[in-house]
């Protein structure tokens, strides 16, 4: 099933990417939400196309794998440094300090550069454990960040709930998943919390 699941999740955020972007003004909210979507795809099907064929064939897929681990790092990295200007664009950037901004910028800056360190061993055996917690210290910042400026703005919004729920699912994995493999499977929930962040793109401002 999961080869399906993944399918369906990449062709659901690859269309909404470029009907969002096609119906949409540049620079406004939609058109933000539809550049998340394209982002996003580009590094989850880095990611994913190789662990599909990898269950289909008895070929060493392990260089790519790893590249796409590290494209999907840096793409989520953007794709919430790209949702935090949608919710300056929606509550308004004059409601949120400057240095606000410019302290998620700095934790994406941050996030990036530990995902790019040799010693996070990408296409080898993997980063040591303490270096994976360190290099996703900031991007769960950077979500926390994100989640307070929805939240914030409006505690109806659903934005800032789903991108909880994604990360409830994704800190697990992180923390435990050597030791419990079977929590893999929370990167499912996550992967759907992702799409519902894009879905709610074609309910904005355009």
């Amino acid at each position: 099933m999961e080869p399906l699941f993944d399918a369906a999740y990449l062709l659901t955020i690859l269309c909404s990417g470029v009907a969002l972007t096609a119906t949409s003004s540049a620079g406004s909210e939609r058109f933000l939400f539809g550049v998340m979507a394209l982002v996003l795809f580009c590094g989850d099907a880095l990611h994913l196309a190789p662990r599909v064929a990898s269950k289909f064939s008895e070929r060493d897929l392990t260089k790519q794998l790893g590249f796409g681990k590290l494209a999907a790092s840096i793409t989520m990295t953007v794709f919430y440094v790209l949702l935090w200007r949608a919710g300056l664009l929606r509550y308004g950037a004059d409601a949120v300090p400057g240095y606000a901004t410019a302290a998620v910028y700095a934790l994406a800056a941050a996030r990036v550069a530990l995902c790019l360190l040799p010693q996070n061993r990408w296409t080898r055996d993997g980063a040591p454990t303490a270096l994976s917690i360190a290099r996703n210290v900031p991007f769960c910042a950077l979500g926390a960040a994100v989640a307070a400026l929805f939240a914030a703005g409006n505690i109806a919004d659903a934005v800032w709930m789903v991108v909880v729920i994604s990360f409830a699912c994704y800190i697990p994995v992180v923390l435990f998943a050597r030791r419990a493999p079977k929590l893999g499977m929370l990167m499912l929930p996550k992967s759907c919390a992702y799409a519902a962040l894009v879905l709610m793109g074609f309910v904005t401002a355009g």
